[in-house]
């Protein structure tokens, strides 16, 4: 009875953060499940930087942070171990780290080429895929995109990427070893468009004067956390945490956190 009246005693605003954090917390990982998520007893997060709907570099501090960042550290939390943030640069790296144990969760777009080295989780956020078309270019939608003598920019790796090379028929895809260099592409006038998700290329294309983000899409990237194939138990766990901070509230917490444009929770 106590700690009803306690409840009840909170002020509105703080009884509905304490009721959000006891949702998104899913009951703690049995020994066994703690050790399949955390071999070495602390949560290695994998953060790829090269994109701002999973994470960034603060240039000033140098500190890593942003969506996947802040679901890894809640994660940690959930399950009682500290987490440690590993930054990547380069996706295609990220992802073949995965072969070898260099991390232990990492959040990802998926995309079914993936399943070969990771298992993924539910989505938990939602983004377009489209171009960035650049200063002078007459292209106007992503099937004016794809045509013959048309050179599209993209990263080696990314979920970008692997769908054009299934999808698209008569442009060239013309690939880079990382993010910025293939918005260089771009600037240098090697290609016509860069493929990224809307988010990422709304800021890109407040550097580039003439430079414009397509209206439509080609497709929608689903942002999922990724854990090292043969994890079974780690990944049920993983899937009841991404669920309930869904439902809670603290997906979007962490976009809003980020301030990303473009970007929802995923259903």
């Amino acid at each position: 009875m106590k700690g009803i009246e306690s409840l009840l005693a909170m002020p509105a605003a703080a009884l509905a953060v304490f009721l959000a954090a006891c949702a998104a917390t899913p009951p703690g990982p049995t020994a066994s499940v703690k050790a399949e998520l955390a071999p070495t007893g602390t949560l290695r997060v994998a953060v790829f930087t090269g994109n701002p709907v999973l994470g960034t570099r603060d240039k000033a501090t140098g500190e890593v942070g942003g969506t996947t960042a802040t679901m890894g550290r809640a994660l940690a939390e959930s399950a009682g171990v500290p987490a440690k943030i590993i930054e990547y640069t380069a996706i295609a790296k990220l992802v073949e780290d995965a072969k070898t144990g260099e991390w232990d969760i990492a959040a990802v777009a998926f995309d079914p080429a993936r399943r070969s080295v990771v298992d993924f989780a539910p989505p938990h956020i939602v983004v377009d895929l489209t171009f960035l078309v650049a200063p002078g270019s007459t292209i106007g939608s992503v099937a004016e995109a794809d045509r013959a003598g048309v050179a599209i920019a993209a990263a080696r790796g990314a979920a970008t990427t692997l769908y054009l090379q299934r999808e698209f028929k008569q442009a060239q895809i013309v690939q880079a070893e990382n993010e910025p260099a293939a918005f260089n592409l771009l600037k240098e006038g090697k290609a016509q468009v860069y493929a990224q998700n809307r988010t990422m290329l709304l800021g890109l294309a407040d550097s580039l004067p003439g430079a414009r983000v397509l209206e439509d899409r080609f497709s929608a990237a689903e942002m999922s956390i990724a854990l090292p194939k043969g994890r079974p138990a780690a990944l049920a766990y993983v899937s009841a945490f991404v669920g309930q901070s869904k439902k809670s509230g603290t997906v979007q917490r962490a976009i809003e956190t980020a301030k990303l444009r473009g970007v929802r929770v995923a259903p």
